[in-house]
């Protein structure tokens, strides 16, 4: 019971040392990147007879949470009405910093001919003033940590409840995916 502990400097360096090396492990494991669906602007009617395609841009919010900037190749996101592929939106290339927010202008073009073919459901969906879009989009890139650059691919289901008449975002569940290649 009278046994003297000898405290010492290299002991408590250690242990400091060892302390600051798994914090900063755990803060730079990857994290899911987050995509927010701002806004939808109505840009142009293409007149494509005998049926007319809407023009629209999506204006959304992207959060790179993880430690390293990331680079992307472009990309189009699918969108889908009642199960039925609609349009899809184009996401260009591009690069994000670390630890960062965008946000993108994704040009996007729906077809008239499929909305047509869902004309019953969409004039109710107007007169309730409720319209459910779903969207699906693989993004690849490259993220660079140090030396190292690493192959990713984010997979983002989205699920958005919309006004068909002004174009408001009344609800939306959005959700990543974030796969790592580790070999090149």
């Amino acid at each position: 019971m009278g046994k003297k502990v000898k405290w010492s400097w290299t002991s408590a360096f250690v242990g400091a040392a060892s302390a600051t090396a798994v914090a900063t492990l755990l803060s730079a494991r990857p994290k899911d990147p987050t995509f927010h669906l701002v806004s939808i602007k109505l840009t142009a009617f293409k007149l494509n007879l005998p049926h007319v395609d809407a023009e629209l841009i999506l204006t959304v919010h992207v959060t790179n949470p993880n430690i390293a900037p990331i680079h992307y190749g472009s990309t189009a996101m699918s969108i889908f009405y009642e199960g039925t592929l609609l349009g899809a939106a184009q996401v260009k290339a591009g690069s994000q910093r670390a630890r960062s927010c965008q946000v993108l202008k994704l040009p996007t073009r729906l077809d008239g001919v499929e909305l047509a073919h869902h004309a019953g459901k969409f004039f109710a969906d107007v007169a309730k003033r409720e319209m459910v879009l779903d969207a699906k989009v693989d993004i690849g890139g490259q993220a660079k940590v140090l030396w190292w650059g690493h192959r990713f691919k984010v997979h983002v289901d989205s699920h958005i409840t919309v006004d068909p008449v002004f174009l408001d975002v009344i609800d939306q569940e959005n959700r990543s995916q974030l796969e790592i290649f580790l070999a090149s």
